[in-house]
C-alpha cells in the first residue's frame, strides 16, 4: 500500500504515498496531524480504507474490521485523509508519480512506502498456497475469516507449522477455545522462540502454552501435506515418519517485504538481499530524497547495524518519526519495542540479533498448575543491556 499525501498551501504541493492498513500507515497520518502538518492525506490501501489492529489476527484470530479499525470512517473524512482503496503496481521515482492496479497514477513530492510484508508458505507438496483447502496462511481478516470457518464450533485437530511469534500466539488462543481444539505447534528449533529468547525464556514460553493445553513437536522437518478427502488436509508428515492428523493447518513460517512492485519501477531503490530496502536514521531512502520506507520493508541503523525488524509496534513507531521528520520535527533516537501474548503478555525493548553474552534474570520462570512467570530478563553484551523482557503476574492474554 502506498500513502499519497498531498499538501496545498501557499501554491506548494507536497504529496507522500504509502500503502498499508496496518500500524504503519497508522503512525504516520495521526503524528503528521499531531504536527499541526494541515494539508490533505491520501492513503492507497488494496486491504480496506480503515488503519485497523493487525496483532489482534495472530492473538485473537478477529474477523471483524468494526471490532479492530483504530477510527471510524468518519474520523478520517473529518481529518482530511483520504483512503483509495487500490494497489500500488510501480513507481516512477524520477517522475515522482505511482502507478496503481486500477490504472490510475499519483503524484507525489514525498513519498512513504509501508506495505508492510507477505505471509510465506512453506514449498512442499500440499503447502502450497492454493493446493489443498484448510490450509491457512495468517496475514489479513480474510486468512482470519476462513480459519474461523474452518475451526467451526466442534473440535477439530490444528497443527500450527512455526513456533515464533504468529505460530505461538495463534496456537495459544485455539487451544483456549470452548470447543477445546486439540493443538500441536511443529517447530525446527529446539525450543519455540529460542533464537529470539534463548533457552530459559523459551522453555518456560512453552510450558505456559502447554499447561494451556497446546502439544509440541520441536525439532522437526516437514515434509508434506496429505488431504483427507477431495482436496481437503487430513495430515502434515515430518520427515522423522510422525503422521500428525489435522482438519486444518496453520504455516507461521514468515513473512518477506512486499517490494515486488518496486522491481517494475523506474529508478527504484536497490533491493537488499531479502527483498527490504536500506534506509537512514530518519528513514528515508538515501538515493531519494523525500522517499521514505517503514515497516517491515525497512532495514535501518542500530547501534552501528542495519536490522530489519517485524514487529507491529516498530512500525508505528517509524511512521511516527517520518511523520515528525517531514515537518521539521525530527528525532534521531529509535529503540525496538513490541509486547506478545504468549500465555502471559511479553513485554521487550531492544534488539538481540547483533548477539549477546549473558541473560540476568530478576524474578521467576517457573510455571506450574498455580504458578505463572513473573520475571524481567536483561540481554548483555559486555558491560551493556541491549535488550530487556518482562513479563508480571495479572498480565495475562488469552
Amino acid at each position: 500500500m502506498i500513502y499519497a499525501l498531498k499538501r496545498y498551501q501557499n501554491m506548494t504541493d507536497t504529496s507522500l504515498s504509502p500503502s498499508c492498513s496496518g500500524s504503519g500507515t497508522n503512525g504516520i497520518i495521526e503524528e503528521l496531524r499531531k504536527c499541526a502538518f494541515k494539508g490533505q492525506i491520501q492513503v492507497l490501501s488494496r486491504e480496506t480504507t480503515q488503519t485497523f489492529d493487525r496483532t489482534k489476527l495472530s492473538k485473537a484470530l478477529i474477523s471483524d474490521l468494526s471490532k479492530i479499525a483504530w477510527r471510524t470512517p468518519e474520523f478520517y473524512q473529518k481529518a482530511g485523509i483520504e483512503f483509495i482503496k487500490d494497489e500500488a503496481t510501480s513507481v516512477d521515482f524520477e517522475s515522482k508519480s505511482v502507478s496503481t492496479a486500477s490504472g490510475k497514477s499519483y503524484d507525489y513530492t514525498k513519498l512513504v512506502i509501508a506495505v508492510g510484508g507477505h505471509p510465506k508458505s512453506l514449498p512442499l507438496p500440499g503447502l502450497k498456497e492454493g493446493e489443498l483447502e484448510n490450509v491457512f496462511l495468517l496475514r489479513s481478516l480474510v486468512h482470519t475469516q476462513g480459519i474461523n470457518d474452518a475451526l467451526g464450533d466442534s473440535s477439530k485437530k490444528v497443527v500450527v507449522i512455526g513456533s515464533s511469534f504468529i505460530g505461538m500466539e495463534v496456537a495459544n488462543h485455539i487451544a483456549g477455545r470452548e470447543a477445546k481444539h486439540q493443538v500441536t505447534v511443529v517447530g525446527m528449533d529446539k525450543i519455540p522462540t529460542e533464537a529470539i529468547f534463548g533457552e530459559k525464556l523459551g522453555s518456560a514460553f512453552q510450558q505456559i502454552l502447554e499447561k494451556n493445553g497446546v502439544n509440541f513437536k520441536m525439532g522437526a522437518e516437514v515434509e508434506k501435506a496429505t488431504p483427507k478427502e477431495g482436496k481437503k488436509v487430513g495430515a502434515l508428515h515430518l520427515k522423522d515418519g510422525t503422521v500428525l492428523e489435522a482438519d486444518l493447518i496453520i504455516e507461521g513460517v514468515g513473512v518477506g517485504p512486499a517490494t515486488e512492485f518496486l522491481k517494475k519501477s523506474k529508478s527504484a531503490p536497490e533491493l537488499e538481499k531479502d527483498g527490504s530496502i536500506k534506509v537512514d536514521e530518519h528513514f528515508q531512502i538515501p538515493s531519494l530524497p523525500g522517499v521514505y520506507a517503514i515497516g517491515d520493508v525497512a532495514t535501518y541503523p542500530y547501534h552501528g547495524q542495519h536490522v530489519r525488524i517485524e514487529h507491529w509496534n516498530v512500525a508505528q513507531n517509524a511512521g511516527r518519526q517520518v511523520a515528525r521528520d517531514i515537518t521539521g520535527k525530527p528525532v534521531k533516537s529509535f529503540t525496538p519495542v513490541f509486547w506478545s501474548a504468549l500465555g502471559a503478555q511479553l513485554r521487550y525493548c531492544g534488539n538481540t540479533s547483533m548477539g549477546y553474552d549473558d541473560v540476568i534474570i530478576d524474578g521467576s520462570l517457573e510455571v506450574t498448575k498455580e504458578k505463572m512467570p513473573s520475571f524481567a530478563a536483561y540481554y548483555c553484551k559486555g558491560e551493556e543491556v541491549v535488550a530487556v523482557a518482562t513479563m508480571a503476574k495479572g498480565m495475562f492474554y488469552r
